[in-house]
This record gives C-alpha cells, structure tokens and sequence, in this order.
C-alpha cells in the first residue's frame, strides 16, 4: 500500500475507479454469481464452480472497466486491495450506501 495509508484511502480510490452507474452494477452482477457459484460448491462439491465463479467475477468486473468505465481494473496494480475493496463496494450497494 506504498501510494495508500490506509484501507480507507484505497477504497476512496477504488471507487473513483467506478464512478460509471453500469461499471458498478456489472460489478454486483458479477459478484452475486459468485456467491451463488461458491455455493454450488458447497451444494455439490464440484470444484469446477470456482473456475466459473472467477469468471463471472473477473468478466463482468472486466467489461464493465474496458466498455463503460474505460480505465483499466485495480486489480491490475492492487490484487488484493481491489478484492477486499469489491466486496466492501458490494456491501455499500446492497445498503444503500453508494448507488446502483
């Protein structure tokens, strides 16, 4: 986190990262399949669901990026900074905190 202080810092940029409504929305779709595909792994423990789920993840995130937001993913420079900082995005949708 050498550019960033904190978490917090990073997120604010993470979310200027998605400032386009479609980006984020593609970014909740994409992260809804995921949940739903680690389920499948726990329901039928077919490990194959995890390749599908980071597809979902990463090609919705990914078209969202490159056709609507057009800047290039965090994930790309911060891993890990963007995953925690995606699910902390999806949080803030589902309640409300930041649109959708």
């Amino acid at each position: 986190m050498s550019e960033f202080a904190t978490f917090q810092d990073f997120y604010r940029y993470y979310l200027g990262e998605h400032s386009n409504r479609t980006c984020r929305r593609l970014h909740f779709v994409g992260t809804s399949l995921v949940i739903g595909c680690v389920l499948m792994v726990a329901v039928s423990g077919d490990f194959s669901w995890l390749l599908i789920a980071l597809m979902c993840g990463y090609g919705f995130a990914w078209v969202g990026h490159f056709f609507f937001e057009q800047n290039k993913p965090a994930t790309f420079r911060y891993p890990l900074l963007s995953f925690a900082s995606d699910w902390v995005m999806y949080k803030d949708m589902l309640t409300r905190k930041i649109p959708f």
